[in-house]
């Protein structure tokens, strides 16, 4: 049984998160697990869209604690060990948003720690109606520090820092209204809803979606001045994109786009 499931169907690839024993904890093997298929995800043209769940009770409950315990039986007290995890964790945030393809969450049960990070990572993201979000490392004596870069560039800083500071849980409707998520649904409807949602950005013109994610994260860290005039570079390479030519004519003459891509 593999820990990291991979289902491609229609131009949409669904991971599944695939250790419900232990709330699909990102352990060493799942980490590794998620940079192989992310890796091959970002050179393949034939997948438009992609979602993220987890299988069992739980989206994600963040860093496998016993195997970081087991981590600080090295003579460094796991110094070494620790901040290689971290870096591997880092490395499978960031190319989330840098594949071409949008990643949808598909988050139920709960999503904690690194597992809310990973939430608030993805391009979008669907809960069901009882999900409950954390970033809850400080209830243990660990603060969610890295959990908080994803975090804090996703809802209001005061809220981020309550979370951090407290441990407490946010419901999903909370998370909904604070920009964590896009939207709650009931549980019975979360995987006809997320793949609503990826069937209709799969269905767009591919190219286009991946020079305007990147420019998406691109332009969020530039000053506002420099993003209009980086973006307008953006969208003169996006127009002459023959595929773009063709949209443009198939919405002039009504009728369906003939693209390539």
């Amino acid at each position: 049984m593999a820990i990291l499931e991979r289902n491609d169907t229609d131009a949409i690839t669904h991971l599944t998160l695939n250790m419900p024993n232990r709330l699909n904890a990102l352990s060493d093997e799942m980490l590794a697990a998620l940079k192989s298929e992310l890796d091959a995800l970002k050179d393949d043209r034939s997948v438009r869209a992609v979602i993220l769940s987890g299988a069992g009770n739980a989206f994600c409950a963040g860093h496998d604690l016993k195997q970081m315990t087991q981590g600080r039986q090295a003579e460094d007290g796991g110094q070494a060990y620790f901040r290689d995890l971290f870096r591997r964790c880092t490395e499978v945030m960031l190319a989330i948003p840098a594949l071409p393809q949008p990643v949808i969450a598909q988050v139920h049960g709960i999503a904690t720690a690194a597992g809310c990070q990973l939430v608030a990572s993805c391009d979008m993201a669907i809960a069901a109606e009882d999900t409950k979000f954390g970033v809850n490392g400080v209830n243990i004596g660990l603060f969610c520090s890295t959990p908080m870069v994803a975090l804090s560039r996703n809802i209001p800083r005061k809220k981020a820092f309550e979370m951090l500071t407290t441990g407490k849980f946010i419901p999903a409707s909370e998370a909904e209204a604070l920009g964590l998520i896009n939207r709650t649904v009931p549980a019975a409807e979360l995987s006809a809803e997320t793949r609503r949602v990826a069937e209709t950005v799969a269905s767009k013109l591919g190219a286009a979606v991946k020079i305007g994610k990147q420019a998406f994260y691109e332009q969020l860290q530039m000053p506002v001045d420099e993003a209009y005039y980086y973006t307008g570079d953006v969208m003169v390479e996006n127009m002459l994109y023959r595929d773009t030519e063709e949209g443009i004519s198939a919405f002039i003459e009504k009728r369906d786009p003939n693209w390539t891509q």
